[in-house]
């Protein structure tokens, strides 16, 4: 099994190193305003390289950027995602049950997003409320729920197959099920999708992610 993960991670380097650009993904992210596009790699930063209050600080403020985009640009699918998204994750950093109501005004975001255009950013509303569903705490405190969660999930999955986010998250889920197995096989889906222009900082900290994950599968095995 070591011995295959080696080889795997062999031809996924050559497939990254390769600089594979696919059409679709440019597309996907072509309705991006420059602000949204601050939002994006500002939020990269702030999840990458900080941590500790550091990095809860910085996510707070860039929640208010995130409302003054939104604001402005209330048609915007994009915009609307990345509010929720850096609302996720603020919550995450945070944490504890404090961090409740901010998980709930990420999910009204990430709502409004779907209505304005589920398929936007290459589906990735989809993805990142599934994520919210299987993190949050279950009725009554929260509004978690692991069947919607992964239906969720799987519908951004079936929007962008290839991508690294739909990917790692569903191979996240599979590896909180303890399901090894096909846990690493979306894992290596995620580290062989192509990279994004523009998002380099996020897919260099995404693979980070995936290789911690591929090695817990593998000490577990």
């Amino acid at each position: 099994m070591k011995k295959l993960l080696k080889i795997q991670r062999m031809a996924s380097a050559t497939v990254l190193l390769a600089g594979i650009f696919a059409a679709g993904t440019q597309a996907a992210y072509a309705d991006m305003t420059p602000e949204v596009e601050v939002l994006q790699q500002r939020w990269a930063e702030v999840n990458y390289m900080t941590q500790g209050e550091t990095q809860v600080e910085a996510f707070s403020t860039l929640i208010e950027d995130a409302r003054l985009v939104t604001e402005v640009q209330k048609d915007s699918a994009e915009a609307w995602i990345w509010s929720g998204i850096i609302k996720s994750s603020y919550a995450g950093a945070k944490g504890g049950l404090g961090a409740l109501s901010s998980a709930k005004a990420a999910k009204a975001d990430l709502e409004t997003a779907m209505e304005l255009n589920a398929d936007a950013m290459q589906g990735s509303a989809y993805t990142s409320l599934g994520v919210l569903y299987l993190s949050v705490p279950g009725w009554p405190v929260g509004f978690g729920d692991e069947e919607k969660g992964e239906e969720l999930l799987l519908k951004g999955l079936e929007i962008a197959p290839d991508g690294i986010d739909a990917n790692y998250f569903y191979a996240e889920h599979l590896f909180k099920t303890d399901k090894y197995e096909d846990a690493q096989r979306y894992l290596m889906r995620a580290l062989n999708a192509p990279s994004r222009p523009g998002r380099e900082l996020a897919d260099q900290g995404r693979r980070g992610e995936i290789e911690r994950m591929l090695q817990q599968i593998e000490d577990a095995q």
